[in-house]
Parts: structure tokens; sequence; C-alpha cells
């Protein structure tokens, strides 16, 4: 894979695959682009990923104002075991924050469907509310029991180690999405 210049108008770090071969040259001019006429084209972030690998590099427009990008989305941390959970969420009630935890199996169509919009949501909220996943199928029983999970996928807001708020997402992604953030923009944190 080669490195490409992008413009965009938002300042996020971009994902994407580039659609030209290796030999091929780009379908466009890295030069015409940097003599646009539209003024509000700056030029971001780009991470192109190539045999499981990723490299970043800051912006020409990030570095010269001294500014970093926010990530367009943030990965959710996997959830292993019952010790992990707890520590979670003592160290989120020593933070004074909130956890979304995304109760998912890897097999559910509409939890995989679903995560990578929670990762957009965790870009959002971030540091404020932190966002993390746990496999049902690869955790203690006892820990879905504790949690009260029943359906998949099941998203919960937790507080001072107590659940909050919680949303079964077998609707539409992007409904159950806006539920999440009425459900946090809601609590009194």
């Amino acid at each position: 894979m080669s490195d490409s210049l992008v413009a965009v108008k938002t300042p996020r770090l971009l994902h994407f695959r580039p659609y030209f071969s290796i030999s091929s040259s780009p379908p466009y001019s890295p030069s015409h682009l940097l003599k646009s006429s539209t003024s509000s084209l700056r030029f971001y972030n780009v991470s192109i990923r190539s045999s499981g690998a990723s490299r970043k590099h800051p912006s020409v427009s990030a570095i010269a104002q001294g500014e970093l990008e926010e990530p367009s989305s943030i990965q959710l941390v996997q959830i292993t075991c019952e010790q992990q959970f707890d520590e979670v969420l003592a160290e989120a009630e020593k933070l004074k924050e909130s956890v979304i935890i995304l109760w998912m199996a890897y097999w559910c169509r509409k939890c995989i469907y679903l995560k990578p919009k929670l990762e957009k949501l965790a870009a959002e909220y971030y540091p404020r509310v932190r966002f993390y996943c746990i496999d049902v199928n690869s955790v203690p029983q006892s820990l879905v029991n504790r949690a009260g999970v029943k359906k998949m996928p099941t998203i919960q807001l937790w507080h001072e180690r107590k659940m909050q708020g919680e949303v079964i997402g077998g609707h539409t992604a992007w409904l159950v999405i806006e539920d999440i953030r009425r459900m946090i923009d809601n609590e009194e944190i």
C-alpha cells in the first residue's frame, strides 16, 4: 500500500483503503488538491492499514497550528474476567467517570454491526465516559447474571459501581445509538 494525501473538512482521523493498485497512479493529483481554491479544505491524519500494521502521520496543518486531531473512533476495551470488570468499575468510581459496557456475542449480527457505531460514540464522549465490551461467551456466567444481562446486544451505563441505565439493542443501530446518547446525557455526573 502507498500513502496518499487526502483533503477532508472535519478534523478527525480517517481509516481508509486506497482503491487503486500500488503500480497505478492515484486517481487524483495531490498537487491539484494543494492548489485548490476551496479554503475550507485542510489536510488531516491518514492511517493506511497494510498487513495488519497501522501507520499514523500527523498532518502538516496540525503540526503548524500545534493541534492534534481528535480520533473519529476509539476501540472498545475488551473485559475478559470478573476481576477486570471490578477493576474497571473501581477505577471509574475513583475518577468520577461513567462506564458504558456493550454485552455482546461474536455470533450475534446485531452486536457486530453495533460495535463500530459505539466506537464512534466513544470518541464523542471521551474522556468523560469510558466504553468497554464483554463477550458473554468468554466470561463466567456469574458475571453475566450479576449484570442482569438476558439479551444481546445489551448496553449498560454504570456509575459509582451501580448500573444506572440499560438499552437492549434489538432494533435499528442508529436508534440504539440515540437511546444511548439520551441515557448518557440524562445521567447526572
